[in-house]
């Protein structure tokens, strides 16, 4: 069996989830414009490391969906994720923070590792290279709202981040956010996550593939008012009974062996 990130996030937060994904082969459908968005822009990213013209890249890869059914939050549309997406790629040229050498091995980088019981644990780090003269890993984001900063240290408990470092045995890690809203801005964010947290992940991850192996999938509701994390589930139709909201949101495929890596696109 292989697992990620992903799949080993999705189990914590809610295991009927987990199973009505990866085993049951319950997909959300791939409508969202911003995860799109997200795919393009990293693609034209990858242009920019390989001495190519970015902006014509995201253009092409933009374009294919310009009269594509996706599904826009509010105030978006095509055009105004086009110009966002042109100028982000212009700033952070102008930027010249981020450095990546020989693209070919060093953009999205696969590791993978065995775990104690005969599984593998993969993962696909968007870049391993420097920001501002340090070299870390690089985890690309797009968003429309600014990462926080404060209070100190709050980024070395991003899970994923901690995750990248346990995989390549690399202490510093960075995000760089694309923020898109009308005047662009790129975030540059760095951290260290230090030996203790990457034992404590592996620990983590020892657990809780122990508990998928012996098929425990109860569920974990997240109706808890104010917060409510069921009602942005695409699986809630599944939960409820609701065929119509099934359909809505979701498709059925055979199986589920293959890996969502396109999760890190959304917003």
């Amino acid at each position: 069996m292989t697992y990620s990130f992903t799949q080993i996030s999705q189990y914590l937060r809610c295991p009927r989830q987990y199973r009505y994904r990866y085993l049951d082969g319950w997909r959300e459908k791939e409508d969202k414009a911003s995860m799109i968005f997200g795919r393009c822009f990293e693609n034209a990213l990858s242009a920019y490391f390989a001495g190519e013209d970015p902006t014509a890249t995201f253009f092409q890869e933009w374009r294919k969906y310009q009269d594509t059914s996706l599904t826009y939050t509010k105030n978006d549309c095509w055009d105004r994720l086009y110009h966002q997406g042109i100028h982000l790629l212009e700033r952070f040229a102008q930027d010249d923070r981020v450095q990546i050498r020989r693209p070919n091995q060093n953009l999205q980088v696969k590791l993978t590792r065995s775990l104690p019981d005969g599984s593998d644990f993969v993962s696909y780090i968007d870049a391993i290279g420097e920001v501002d003269g340090t070299k870390c890993i690089i985890d690309w984001k797009t968003t429309t709202s600014r990462y926080a900063e404060q209070p100190y240290g709050l980024l070395a408990l991003d899970p994923q981040l901690i995750c990248y470092s346990w995989m390549a045995g690399i202490s510093d890690v960075a995000l760089v956010v694309f923020v898109r809203k009308s005047a662009p801005e790129v975030q540059y964010l760095r951290t260290s996550i230090d030996e203790d947290q990457r034992r404590e992940f592996g620990q983590l991850i020892g657990t809780t593939v122990s508990q998928i192996e012996s098929g425990h999938f109860l569920p974990h509701s997240g109706i808890r008012f104010p917060q409510n994390g069921c009602v942005s589930c695409p699986h809630l139709g599944l939960c409820l009974g609701d065929q119509q909201l099934t359909d809505s949101k979701l498709i059925r495929r055979p199986g589920a062996s293959d890996l969502d890596w396109l999760d890190q696109f959304e917003e």
